[in-house]
Parts: structure tokens; sequence; C-alpha cells
């Protein structure tokens, strides 16, 4: 698969996101060493490192989990490093998780109708009372969340509970519950971890259409070195917490400090030896459990 072309018909609602010297730390420990960055509207932009560079972290900071000790990130006139996760998620910012957070006993449906939550306006009583406001409105979200679900190949498993089905169709779930909120940037934390070549490719696929067919930005951190380099159209690299590449794939692959990071050696080796050697380590490895990543 070859890297894709910018969507054509960017959301003019969708501005750029701006990383600007972010440092992290925990105690004694700094995560982040002032990172800066920009994903531009529209854009594939993809972070990547070895374990413990710093990826995790710098999500956490984008969706409000962690706080900033320096620097800032903006997204239009937001500062999201100043909000909460909630208020983040209400200014069109979504999130799916590595690790599955969906509801097993709960329908594909009802999973998907959690991410409408922020978006309903009538109220508790309305709803319980069934009063025709909470009933028309009740009806536009439940085609909302069938059109996602279909857009994502899970129409036919709408009520179908989520425990049951694969862990790949799990995974486009959890992606599309992220839609549901009506993103205009879209964060997907490993979003391909522990699936097949072909969940990958499927996902792989999915991604690409949701920026062409939404216009709206994709920031995601991913361990599968073929799936960036196809899908990206911008990479940041970081390690022990700083950034030492940015730029276009091809680009990345060839930078010496890039390949001194996944392989420890200096700019005698191939970079195709290098790109290879990069993306069959990385895909097969995971953040270490309990330290900041």
């Amino acid at each position: 698969m070859s890297a894709p072309a910018a969507a054509a018909d960017v959301r003019s609602d969708v501005p750029p996101v701006l990383v600007e010297g972010v440092t992290v730390r925990f105690g004694a420990i700094t995560a982040l060493s002032e990172v800066s960055f920009t994903v531009e509207p529209g854009t594939i932009h993809a972070i990547i490192g070895p374990n413990g560079a710093g990826k995790s972290t710098m999500f956490n900071v984008l969706s409000g989990v962690y706080r900033a000790a320096e620097g800032q990130v903006r997204f239009g006139e937001h500062r999201l490093d100043r909000m909460r996760p909630y208020q983040i998620a209400g200014i069109g910012v979504a999130r799916s998780f590595q690790n599955i957070a969906l509801s097993a006993g709960q329908t594909v449906a009802e999973n998907l109708m959690l991410g409408r939550h922020h978006l309903t306006r009538a109220g508790f009583v309305a709803a319980g009372l069934r009063l025709p406001r909470a009933t028309r409105e009740g009806r536009v979200h439940g085609e909302r969340v069938a059109e996602i679900a279909e857009f994502l190949e899970l129409g036919d498993k709408l009520h179908t509970p989520v425990g049951v089905l694969s862990y790949g169709d799990q995974k486009r779930v959890e992606v599309a519950r992220a839609l549901c909120t009506e993103p205009r940037l879209l964060l997907l934390d490993e979003p391909v971890a522990g699936m097949n070549a072909e969940e990958t490719d499927r996902m792989a696929e999915a991604v690409v259409e949701i920026r062409s067919a939404l216009g709206i930005s994709v920031l995601l951190v991913e361990h599968d070195m073929g799936m960036v380099m196809s899908l990206a159209d911008r990479v940041t690299v970081l390690d022990f917490g700083r950034r030492i590449a940015d730029g276009t794939p091809a680009e990345v692959q060839r930078d010496p400090e890039v390949i001194r990071a996944y392989l420890g050696s200096g700019d005698e080796i191939d970079p195709a030896e290098a790109a290879e050697a990069a993306a069959s380590g990385a895909s097969s490895s995971s953040e270490t459990p309990g330290m900041p990543s």
C-alpha cells in the first residue's frame, strides 16, 4: 500500500494541532522533554518510537489525562493542556484506546450510543417519560450510530453483544465509538495492536477511509511500522522523551537518529535494512508495564 494523498475536502472547522515545547515529569523522571510538532488539518500523523519513548505520555497530554509541566498544546483557539478530558471531547477530540474499553455485555449499538452522550440535548426526565423531543432525538442518534457501524463494516453486528465478537471486530467498535462523538481530531492509540495480518489490513483501510470521507485529522501511535509507513503523511519519532525526527515516512526511515534509536547503530547501516529491522522489532513489542511510555 502506498502513502495516501491528503483528504480532498478537509473540514473547514478542523484546525492544526500545535504541540510546542511539551515537557512532562513524573517525580525525577522526565517522560517528555521539550517535544514539538504540528499535525496539519486533514492529515494522518503518526507518533512512533522504541519502548519508553514517551508516545503514550504524549497521547495522555493531548487527551487531558496528564498535565504538561512546560509547553502547550493548541487546537485552534483551545489550549488542550489546560482542559479536562470531558472538555476536550466536547470540542471535537476523540480517542480510542490500546486496551479495549467496551462494555462486553452490551450490544454494539449500545456501546456506540455512549459516544453520542455529550451530543444529547434532551434531559434525563424527558428521556424517561419518552417525550416527543426525546424520542425524536433518540431516533436521530440511532440512525447515526447505524451509519457509522455500517461505515466500519459492523452494520450486521449492531445487536450483537460486544463480548462475543472477534478481537478485530472489538477494535473496530472501539474506533466506531470514538467516531460517534463526531470528532474533528481522532486519536488512535495502537489501533492494530494484537491483530493478525488480515485484521491489520482492514483497520488500515478504515483509517484511510475515515480521513478521506470525514475530512478530519488523525493522529496515531502505532508499533506496526509497515502500517505507519504506508498510511502516514508525516511521522514524528520520539526516543527517551525527546523528538529525534519529524518528516515524511521516507525522510524518517533514512534519518540516522532513527536508525540508532531502533538498532543502536550509526549511519553505515543501510536504511532499507534498518526500516525492516525496526518494523519487525517494533511490531512485536509493547510498552513496559507500569512505566511512562
